[in-house]
């Protein structure tokens, strides 16, 4: 039976509040900065993002700027971040949220889940970095960071049976302070240190003594 160590989510919020990138989108915990960030962020690196969030913030600075724009401009903006349905559901929730909500995003997983394009992984990653509730983001570095924490060898780790259960795993440990930094630590050790490509760097990695 795998178990996440309980020391886990203290050694990477340390290592995360020293080490964290300066992102764009890290500037503030505005919850439309880090959904859009989130849905630019699937499928596309972190380098190719950065100009694409900063056009589409100019462009649309507050939430009701999306929902009220045409759709031609919406994707004019989006062109060549691909996966343009990415971007339908984009101007959707901004239209659902500036309609049902108010202008303001819902406050937790629960009612971020029901929004157009946004599933389990994008609702758990703005609950914890903007409202700080402790709802795992597991994405594909965090299903590899944990994966190797725990020495997981059985079966596809990236079953979606293994994703139920490594969500359950780390929910067990999720920290009800910090939960966002911890949320993209994870994120980020995974994305550069704990990498997918080629050996981890296991002597700058926080978690080692625990892996």
């Amino acid at each position: 039976e795998y178990t996440v160590p309980p020391a886990l989510p203290e050694k990477i919020i340390r290592w995360f509040q020293e080490n964290k990138r300066d992102l764009p989108w890290r500037q503030d915990q505005e919850p439309y900065h880090v959904w859009l960030s989130e849905i630019m962020l699937q499928q596309t690196r972190i380098q190719t993002v950065i100009p694409y969030y900063q056009r589409f913030i100019e462009a649309f600075p507050a939430v009701e700027d999306l929902a009220r724009a045409d759709e031609d401009k919406v994707l004019k903006l989006w062109e060549g971040l691909g996966y343009y349905s990415r971007a339908r559901n984009l101007h959707r929730a901004a239209k659902e949220i500036t309609v049902h909500h108010g202008g303001k995003f819902p406050g937790s997983y629960a009612q971020l889940k029901k929004l157009p394009g946004i599933g389990d992984y994008t609702a758990a990653a703005v609950a914890s970095i903007c409202y700080d509730e402790p709802s795992p983001a597991v994405d594909g570095n965090v299903i590899r960071v944990l994966a190797r924490v725990c020495a997981m060898k059985d079966g596809d780790i990236h079953s979606p049976q293994s994703r139920k259960q490594l969500t359950a795993m780390l929910k067990a440990v999720y920290p009800d302070a910090n939960s966002g930094d911890f949320t993209q630590g994870l994120m980020e050790l995974g994305e550069v240190v704990c990498v997918p490509n080629g050996p981890p760097l296991c002597s700058d990695c926080p978690v080692h003594s625990l892996c």
